[in-house]
């Protein structure tokens, strides 16, 4: 039971939603219900206060469908969600306390630097207006300002940060959905959800639409369904992107619609269930939970990395600038099979399987020697899990400038891959239908295909599949020779 804050039951509350858009295991949420007043949730989108980093076109499609079904769960609790849309959060919440005639604000923390100035600002204009403001942790298992070296100092490196998390007392366990909320007597005017203008003005969005259903109901089918349909096979199934290994938790939890106390707590309770109470906590699983709770330490301790390298050395790396070169992997016509499936499910699903999404990023900053930003952009821009904090990580790893990056002379060898991690081809043949046809053998390297079997398999190289942009291994000495130009750090 979670202490009362203690506040007269008077006045309103205002519930500010933002990317936790679920009723189950929410702090700010009930400490509203705690507090007794009727209470009005709000969500404002105000995508001019997130810097360069506003909602994609694939997030706000996500954000449209998860907005209309949190509004849903709302209305079964007796409330209902009100929308409102400006360029100042703060201004709009000043303006609906008034029309509420509302005493407080309360919400769940975010972590993004622009937000952060953001929420400090509104803190501060909100209390300066006679108003109370309280903020709650609603989307991380540890708060990044408690987890700490033994210096004090912030973690950069995965392996001790994970293993001190996991010697901390277990995270409270999630919140039980409410049954009911206490609404105000008279609702304030809001906006139809289609006038945040969210959707793509022409439906480019059918594949996504098809591959994926926002909502906190979806997210607990897909940890149910994970739990018990792929948790046992994950360590290995989750590395192959022709089975379906992996949760697809991501968006979910990127916009909030399960927590990841939620899906710590499952994993401890089908753990327990089967009598595993000693090493359930080491599970893979959890481990790339771990890394998401890495991703935001370090997205909250170094502000910068959105746009500059942990690894100051390489804000000084020789970058190519090739727009035809960075269109070809865009779209998915670079000619390496591998890489232009992940880049054909990304626009077609807004989703890429993460070992293909190393692949791809690979190509690009080190077969390409395209800068890290321009591909994170462009992940930012289509997936429906971009997520500022994960989305900064998985780069810069790759990239080998960041926090317990892949050394940048690590460079992976798509074809070597796709035997690895696709080694029948089924990933390939789903997104790149045109080589549908060729054999296991080259399936991933089409251009060592004898001219019999590419005719054979309706295969014309450089007309119904692309040409090869670069040979690899030109394309990887050509990486170390722009690596060795960098200075060596000083000892």
């Amino acid at each position: 039971m979670r202490p009362s804050l203690g506040y007269p039951a008077t006045m309103s509350t205002l519930l500010w939603f933002r990317q936790d858009l679920r009723v189950a295991d929410n702090e700010a949420l009930a400490a509203a219900i705690e507090i007794g007043a009727p209470i009005v949730p709000v969500y404002i989108f105000s995508p001019e206060e997130e810097g360069d980093w506003a909602p994609g076109a694939a997030s706000r499609w996500w954000l449209h469908g998860s907005l209309s079904r949190l509004d849903a769960d709302l209305r079964r609790l007796g409330s209902r969600l009100i929308l409102r849309r400006g360029p100042d959060s703060c201004q709009e919440l000043l303006q609906l306390a008034r029309e509420c005639n509302a005493t407080r604000v309360l919400w769940n923390r975010r972590y993004e630097p622009s937000v952060v100035t953001r929420d400090r600002r509104v803190k501060a204009e909100v209390q300066l207006a006679s108003l109370e403001a309280h903020s709650f942790n609603g989307a991380l298992l540890r708060e990044p300002w408690l987890v700490s070296t033994k210096a004090g100092a912030a973690f950069q490196v995965f392996t001790p940060f994970w293993r001190h998390c996991l010697s901390l007392p277990d995270p409270l366990p999630p919140l039980a959905c409410p049954r009911q909320m206490p609404a105000p007597k008279a609702w304030p005017e809001s906006l139809p959800l289609e006038g945040l203008d969210l959707l793509p003005r022409i439906n480019w969005a059918g594949g996504i639409g098809a591959a994926w259903a926002p909502g906190s109901a979806s997210a607990e089918a897909s940890l149910e369904r994970f739990m018990t349909q792929a948790f046992d096979e994950y360590a290995d199934a989750r590395d192959r992107p022709d089975t379906a290994g992996t949760s697809r938790l991501s968006p979910h939890l990127h916009f909030g619609e399960i927590s990841p106390r939620q899906v710590w707590d499952a994993v401890r309770r089908f753990a327990l269930a089967r009598g595993q109470h000693s090493t359930w906590r080491e599970s893979r699983f959890l481990t790339e939970l771990g890394w998401r709770e890495f991703a935001y330490h370090l997205l909250y301790h170094f502000p910068h990395l959105p746009n500059q390298p942990l690894n100051s050395r390489f804000a000084d790396f020789p970058w190519n600038s090739d727009p035809k070169g960075l269109s070809a992997w865009q779209r998915g016509t670079t000619g390496y099979p591998i890489v232009d499936a992940g880049m054909r499910q990304l626009w077609q699903t807004g989703w890429m399987h993460n070992r293909v999404r190393m692949i791809a990023a690979s190509f690009l900053v080190k077969d390409l020697l395209l800068p890290w930003t321009q591909g994170a952009k462009w992940f930012w821009d289509t997936l429906v899990d971009a997520d500022l904090a994960n989305n900064t990580l998985g780069w810069q790893w790759v990239a080998g400038c960041g926090a317990d990056a892949s050394p940048y002379f690590r460079i992976f060898n798509p074809v070597t891959q796709a035997t690895r991690f696709d080694p029948n081809g089924t990933y390939v043949r789903e997104w790149v239908p045109e080589l549908g046809r060729l054999p296991r053998e080259w399936i991933h390297r089409p251009w060592d295909a004898p001219a019999g079997v590419l005719s054979d398999s309706d295969v014309q190289l450089g007309i119904t599949y692309p040409q090869r942009l670069i040979e690899h291994d030109r394309a990887r000495l050509a990486a170390l020779t722009a690596l060795a130009t960098l200075k060596k750090p000083k000892v």
